[in-house]
């Protein structure tokens, strides 16, 4: 005889979330009058987004399980040429979770049928937060959402994002910024500029990842540590040591970017902040 599925089975489809594994942070029932209480007062929910349509707004579940819907032109602040939000941020909710606003609850008889819902909201409210409140040297928790061989774009909260260029990595010369970032990668980030005329961030991580004394302190001369070769100059070889160390060795043929060589340390100048290496293999 066939076993009939329990309830508590999980039944996903392709990135579709079925509404009997819906699971929010805001597991209290809301009244029709509470919802209307925090719509009026902009108060932040979470929905889960089961898919989106042929004109990408989203379609999921609110708090109660019930239906709810994020128009196109509620996803997010952030507009294309045309003055639409880009279908690859529609389209990237699905099976997702997102922080929204109630724009409006649609009833019928008395009874809440489905709710209007706005990420775009949410986001307005951050950068009115982060137009008060953010000042250079801020740390902030990011999320990676987009790379370049050159800079990565971190959401910093809201959907609002920050430019971290490669030379803010680390102290290390990369070729190309996905050396040390990943997409959809959580990191730390310093606020290294903040323009509040437009709203441009620049963030940096190298000043999280201590100071050459810092790095230094477990490493000795005259012993033999494993690292990666990085930039080839006329001066010497410059091999990564450690996530914000790095050291210059003499030319040897037959090495590469990005390979992993043993080096023997010969000199640690603290003063210089220099260190000086051999590749011996």
């Amino acid at each position: 005889m066939e076993k009939k599925e329990t309830k508590s089975k999980k039944t996903h489809q392709k990135g579709k979330v079925q509404k009997g594994n819906i699971k929010l942070s805001k597991a209290k029932v809301f009244s029709l009058k509470e919802l209307e209480a925090a719509k009026a007062s902009g108060q932040v929910f979470e929905a889960m987004i089961k898919e989106v349509d042929d004109t990408f707004n989203l379609h999921g579940y609110f708090i109660n399980g019930v239906p709810c819907i994020v128009p196109r032109e509620e996803v997010s602040s952030l507009v294309g040429e045309d003055g639409l939000v880009e279908e690859k941020h529609c389209s990237n909710k699905v099976g997702k979770i997102m922080q929204v606003c109630i724009k409006d609850i649609v009833t019928i008889d008395g009874k809440i049928d489905k709710v209007i819902l706005s990420k775009k909201m949410v986001e307005l409210k951050v950068r009115h937060w982060m137009y008060i409140h953010l000042k250079d040297g801020m740390k902030l928790k990011g999320v990676v959402r987009g790379m370049t061989d050159y800079a990565a774009f971190i959401d910093v909260g809201g959907g609002v994002t920050g430019m971290l260029k490669i030379e803010d990595v680390c102290n290390v010369r990369l070729n190309k910024i996905s050396d040390k970032l990943r997409l959809g990668q959580r990191i730390l980030v310093v606020v290294k500029n903040y323009d509040r005329d437009t709203g441009k961030i620049e963030l940096s991580t190298k000043e999280l990842q201590g100071t050459f004394k810092d790095n230094i302190k477990n490493l000795k001369e005259g012993e033999m540590v494993e690292g990666v070769v990085r930039n080839r100059e006329k001066n010497g070889i410059f091999i990564e040591l450690e996530n914000n160390l790095i050291g210059l060795a003499d030319h040897v043929s037959g090495v590469e970017y990005g390979q992993k060589v043993l080096v023997h340390v010969k000199r640690i100048n603290e003063e210089k902040s220099k260190i000086k290496l051999k590749i011996v293999g």
